[in-house]
């Protein structure tokens, strides 16, 4: 690979860093009514109650997408004189009828969805969204490998999460009882069209097309690795929700919900970088550019890690007043907060570490991302349990959960780093000192704003913490190529085409 090309790799992944940081701060913005309105209008039962059906309708809608949302990639970059529209509906076809399947399934046995068994017809609704959501993920992997990481951020960052905040507020006053499961329904079909359109445009419709009962069989039997590893992954996110659910009341498990959805906005920074890490990583397969495929992985690591370490501690220092600001009732849920954002930061080296095994080592990363989901269910039943020996309240079985997340992805990270070093043969590592050096400032600058009042706080601490962590991180972190992330261009044009 020439040195123009790899530029232009880093720049293609700088390029989509930007887009993707956009569409953090515009999640953010869109995700705060939502929080705000579930938690004052709703209450922390109902949301509770919410929480654990979606648990459900989002894993089986990630099973159904089987694994297409970085498997997708491979098949593009090996289907040569076939057209591209021709495959990504092969993959849509086999989504909808296995997420149909699922879905009648949930309609007539939803008590996997309910285990509280307190649930409406209207409720059950959420079924319709599991084909939308898994047609919606392979439309934004499609348009991800060609680079179009804005379609993304359109549906995921600005449709959805607007839709369900405006919704949710209307149907509360029309349909209270399911107002939150009618608003998601509507969120996730707006974000499906909001992917289609410009895949339409890009792909077009499919031509001397036939679907192949054969060919689907081989496409599942392939993708069978790929999507359980995903699976695992979402329900790593998910799988201290289940078990809450099953020893805590629905009001921990609506304040744990409201922890996890401020503490899942830096993820979105690392996830949003799949898309476009995938192509490059599978290109660069094709040329057995080892070295490469390392760096790019650890370069984007330490992207990922730097951003979300400030994040989390933007809004892990000052958590009584974020969790105070969707209610009173929710502020016992700071501690459950602040390691479900140290969770997402020790968790990043997975990430982007399995965004190369995926590709490498189907059957390892799974054996290993089996093995983590194991060990985060073993320690959340125990800190649960321990907590109630203790007689500790429901607080504390939320923070035992979020402690067992935070270990079993630490714990997945270095194993899975390892693996891919071994198999590249290059040192994969994106810890970095000058992480430190960022964030004790930043954590002695959030002190002095704990001692603000609570909207002072808000308003003039989480800038002041996240102003002194980029200054310093930026001095002290940031090389030449990690700068890339924050221009336009790249080495000139010819970079630039590379």
């Amino acid at each position: 690979m020439t040195e123009a090309a790899q530029q232009g790799d880093i720049a293609a992944l700088a390029k989509g860093g930007r887009t993707n940081f956009i569409g953090f701060l515009l999640r953010l913005a869109a995700r705060v009514p939502f929080l705000f309105i579930a938690g004052r209008l709703y209450g922390a039962a109902e949301l509770g109650r919410f929480a654990s059906a979606l648990v459900v309708v989002e894993l089986l809608a990630l099973v159904c997408s089987m694994g297409e949302k970085r498997g997708l990639a491979q098949r593009l970059s090996e289907g040569e004189g076939i057209r591209p529209a021709n495959l990504v509906f092969d993959s849509m076809l086999l989504a909808v009828l296995l997420s149909s399947v699922a879905g009648v399934f949930l309609w007539f046995v939803p008590a996997p969805m309910f285990p509280a068994g307190q649930y409406s017809t209207l409720d059950k609704l959420l079924v319709t969204a599991i084909p939308a959501y898994a047609l919606t993920e392979i439309l934004l992997a499609a348009q991800a490998y060609r680079y179009d990481i804005g379609a993304t951020v359109r549906a995921r960052a600005v449709v959805e999460p607007w839709t369900i905040s405006i919704m949710a507020g209307v149907f509360f006053y029309l349909i209270p009882q399911s107002g939150l499961s009618l608003a998601y329904i509507a969120s996730i079909y707006a974000g499906m069209f909001t992917a289609a359109w410009p895949f339409l445009k890009t792909y077009g419709l499919p031509r001397q097309w036939r679907p192949s009962p054969g060919g689907m069989w081989r496409m599942s039997a392939r993708a069978f690795p790929l999507a359980t590893a995903d699976a695992i992954e979402w329900g790593t996110r998910r799988l201290d929700i289940f078990i809450l659910g099953l020893f805590a009341t629905p009001s921990a498990v609506g304040i744990y919900y409201i922890a996890q959805q401020v503490a899942s906005l830096p993820q979105k920074l690392k996830t949003s970088f799949e898309p476009i890490l995938g192509p490059v990583i599978t290109r660069n397969l094709k040329e057995k550019n080892y070295p490469a495929i390392a760096r790019q992985v650890c370069q984007v690591g330490f992207w990922i890690v730097a951003a979300q370490a400030g994040i989390a501690l933007a809004l892990g220092v000052p958590g009584e007043a974020v969790m105070g600001l969707v209610g009173p009732n929710f502020v016992g849920g700071t501690g459950a907060l602040a390691f479900l954002l140290a969770a997402e930061v020790v968790a990043a080296t997975a990430v982007v570490s399995e965004a190369a095994l995926v590709y490498v080592a189907r059957k390892r990363n799974l054996a290993i991302s089996v093995g983590t989901i194991v060990l985060q269910g073993i320690l959340t039943v125990t800190a649960i349990l321990l907590m109630e020996r203790l007689e500790l309240g429901e607080p504390y079985k939320a923070a035992g959960a979020a402690i067992a997340l935070m270990t079993a992805l630490g714990a997945a990270s270095l194993v899975k780093a390892w693996v891919l070093s071994r198999i590249l043969g290059e040192r994969v590592n994106n810890w970095r000192w000058a992480l430190v050096w960022a964030a004790v400032p930043a954590i002695a600058v959030g002190y002095l704003a704990t001692r603000m009042p609570e909207w002072a706080e808000l308003i003039f601490g989480i800038p002041l913490i996240l102003l002194t962590y980029g200054w310093i991180i930026w001095r002290k972190g940031f090389g030449p190529e990690d700068r890339v992330l924050f221009r336009k261009n790249l080495g000139g044009e010819d970079a630039a085409e590379a």
